[in-house]
């Protein structure tokens, strides 16, 4: 499955994904602070163990950071 994340081409051995899947492979170590939008709609954090991801969706992802 070919994605396209934070606007790079990422190609996943899987024929399905759902968005906490791709959180996992993505930010293994980081599970709180994360916005994601699939095809220009936000995910709710809720929704990610159970909204399935399309080939060729265009996701974006967003950590919040701490500093000032």
């Amino acid at each position: 499955m070919e994605l396209k994340i934070n606007n790079k081409n990422k190609t996943f051995d899987c024929k399905s994904l759902t968005v906490q899947e791709l959180i996992d492979f993505e930010l293994p170590e980081k599970q709180n602070g994360i916005a994601v939008a699939v095809n220009q709609t936000v995910v709710s954090k809720n929704q990610w163990p159970t909204f399935s991801l399309s080939p060729s969706d265009e996701i974006l992802i967003i950590t919040a950071t701490q500093g000032g």
